[in-house]
């Protein structure tokens, strides 16, 4: 049990005590999560995996990765933007991912619209959102992490308003976590 505060995982490491909740965990924690993410195919792809994750725990994302990747060309957005009626069958037979039409269907339509979008806007518009690190603690315990920021809720209607599908302001913020435009990482976690 943990008061929310960094822990010792097997390697004496602090982490966040979300990172060793799982093995598959510990990778993503140290290694991706928190970690600038740039290009607009590498976005579209965290964009599209959070909306996955809307209403399921992230772990269930991160063990189908591979499942994602490979169903949805690699989340290029080029290629996602030419699925057919044929492709969203398929997805929707994919056990490799998660089959919910409504996130199928939108990640097929947010393909085709960012595919319209001059190189790096998308980038361009995420990254502008990112708040002054100067303006923010380091979280000292899970309970200091929001679920969703003033910058998050402007994010999500900003893409909202450019037609973007499937994202709240509450995975707005998981995305802005997971590709560094916020550091969550708590105060004594290491990987900070």
């Amino acid at each position: 049990m943990t008061d929310g505060t960094a822990i010792a995982g097997p390697d004496g490491r602090l982490r966040c005590p979300w990172g060793l909740s799982a093995e598959d965990y510990v990778a993503y924690h140290d290694e991706e999560w928190g970690k600038p993410v740039h290009g607009d195919d590498a976005l579209f792809e965290r964009l599209c995996l959070e909306a996955f994750q809307s209403g399921l725990s992230w772990i269930t994302i991160l063990r189908r990765r591979e499942g994602f990747r490979k169903a949805f060309a690699g989340f290029r957005i080029a290629e996602v933007a030419r699925f057919t009626d044929a492709d969203r069958e398929r997805l929707l037979a994919d056990e490799g991912i998660i089959r919910n039409r409504a996130k199928i269907d939108a990640t097929m339509a947010n393909g085709r619209l960012l595919a319209d979008w001059a190189p790096g806007e998308l980038e361009e518009l995420i990254w502008s959102h990112a708040p002054d690190p100067a303006t923010r603690p380091a979280p000292r315990t899970l309970a200091d992490v929001p679920a969703v920021t003033d910058e998050s809720l402007a994010l999500s209607k900003a893409l909202k308003k450019r037609g973007v599908r499937f994202v709240g302001p509450t995975t707005a913020y998981a995305l802005m976590q997971a590709c560094g435009l916020v550091n969550d990482h708590l105060h004594d976690c290491e990987m900070r």
